[in-house]
């Protein structure tokens, strides 16, 4: 029997497995990072965040010449070659991942490739192409991620029936493509496959798409999608699926009645379930939710005390970048720092055209708690940024609390929303006041002006629109 011991090791080499394991041997741990793909990354590097973001840039690409026409530049319809737009997005996640895996040689983290099994709360089964590798470890992280859902009724074993997995794969541009779900996956697919070319229909089972966004901050993004998909269907459910030919047959209801329509594909975007199947986490302490996803405290930790879980595995917001931070609290705490998951400011962002990005209270969440607030708007349309490359739709707005004047939240809907949001989360974070962002000159004429000018806006003198100043 192969058997190693280590101080930590770490299941799932994605944004937190790897984050915790490079964190970890930089503080002088000894670590070995476990990782069933044979690419570094995980779910984000290789079927997620980044070929996405890749797909959406070529979308922006192809949107941009044709907004061009207005400004008297012309461009011919765009000819998409999809082996060649694949290639260049599969040599970016080469890219990456190689360079994760080169940082982990350096650091000296031992990377083993294989499907990672606990035996008990203190023995790792690992297993390879070459056979089983037991490694006996003091700590473990569980950084394994989460899977696209696919609902059982809709899994027919057809290739037609996309999850985002295979959406990313861009193997053809549909004529007809449906997409189930109006969160942010399907909004972001669904621009991709619109903007090259293939008739979307989107349909969402609530009365609005982006549920959990600011209502003003969504409104942009839906007028737009309105604009480039086909059609988008709210309060529809999807009952059932059927091949038929080389299509998909697909029955929905709305209001009472029921219709058939087909499809050359369908996207199934309703959201990501837990990837802890076979995990042997059955055979260690350590505790699950109703819907799968591991129990953990402020901490990090399980309710088993060699182990710790962090990212999606281990609920709440399935974001990349909160797998990070959790994973440098789970190390900090293995080492003996005092260090937790409170009141830390996480920011969101929806890569759509426009982009949608927030952080903080929401001003719907702070109504909800009954909190006073003062909501402040600069409207990109008083831009002189925006509207050189004509996008004037967007807005900046900020939650301020009335008797303290701190930030309390900022939401950006518009171009380069996600790049802008960073500043509002060092404000928050440093209990920045809107006086604060008043008063620090940012360069004229670009877009990070509208967050100066939204704090502004809040003492009634903002350069560029004119407000009512506040009664003192």
């Amino acid at each position: 029997m192969n058997s190693l011991k280590t101080e930590i090791v770490v299941v799932g080499a994605g944004p937190g497995g790897y984050a915790a394991a490079f964190y970890a041997a930089d503080l002088g741990k000894k670590v070995i990072l476990v990782e069933r793909e044979p690419r570094l990354g995980g779910v984000c590097l290789n079927r997620g965040c980044i070929p996405s973001k890749a797909l959406l840039h070529a979308a922006h690409t192809v949107s941009a010449a044709r907004e061009s026409e207005q400004r008297g530049i012309t461009f011919g319809p765009p000819k998409i070659d999809v082996g060649k737009l694949r290639a260049w997005k599969e040599s970016i996640l080469d890219r990456l991942g190689g360079g994760v895996a080169h940082l982990a040689k350096l650091r000296g983290v031992q990377v083993i490739h294989g499907r990672g099994y606990f035996e008990d709360s203190r023995t790792l089964r690992v297993e390879t192409s070459e056979g089983q590798q037991f490694i006996n470890y003091e700590h473990a992280i569980v950084a394994v991620g989460s899977v696209a859902a696919m609902p059982k009724a809709f899994d027919l074993g057809n290739p037609r029936i996309m999850t985002s997995t295979e959406a990313l794969e861009i193997e053809e541009i549909p004529e007809k493509l449906l997409v189930i779900g109006g969160g942010y996956i399907g909004m972001e697919l669904g621009t991709v496959y619109a903007t090259f070319g293939s008739q979307v229909v989107l349909v969402e089972a609530l009365d609005t798409i982006l549920a959990g966004a600011d209502p003003d901050l969504a409104r942009p993004v839906i007028a737009h999608a309105k604009k480039l998909f086909k059609e988008i269907r709210l309060k529809t459910r999807v009952g059932k699926m059927a091949t038929s030919g080389k299509q998909i047959k697909v029955e929905f209801e709305l209001d009472g009645q029921k219709r058939e329509e087909l499809y050359d594909r369908v996207l199934v975007a309703v959201g990501r379930s837990p990837n802890a199947d076979d995990l042997g986490l059955e055979n260690t302490k350590v505790s699950f939710d109703d819907k799968g996803f591991i129990h953990v405290n402020e901490k990090q930790q399980t309710t088993d005390p060699a182990i710790y879980a962090i990212g999606d595995i281990a609920g709440g917001a399935l974001l990349a970048h909160k797998a990070s931070k959790e994973a440098r609290i789970a190390v900090e705490v293995i080492v003996g720092e005092d260090s937790t998951f409170t009141d830390i400011v996480m920011p969101a962002v929806v890569f759509t055209d426009p982009e949608l990005a927030w952080c903080g209270l929401t001003e719907s969440e702070a109504r909800a708690k009954g909190l006073p607030i003062q909501v402040s708007k600069f409207p990109w349309t008083a831009s002189g940024r925006a509207l050189s490359f004509d996008r004037p739709e967007g807005l900046t707005k900020l939650i301020i609390d009335p008797e303290t004047e701190r930030v309390l939240g900022v939401g950006i809907v518009g171009t380069g929303a996600g790049e802008l949001i960073s500043e509002g989360v060092l404000a928050i974070e440093m209990g920045a006041t809107a006086k604060d962002l008043a008063l620090a000159v940012h360069p004229h004429p670009t877009l990070s002006e509208t967050l100066m000018e939204a704090a502004e806006a809040f003492y009634g003198h903002a350069t560029h629109t004119l407000v009512r100043k506040r009664v003192e």
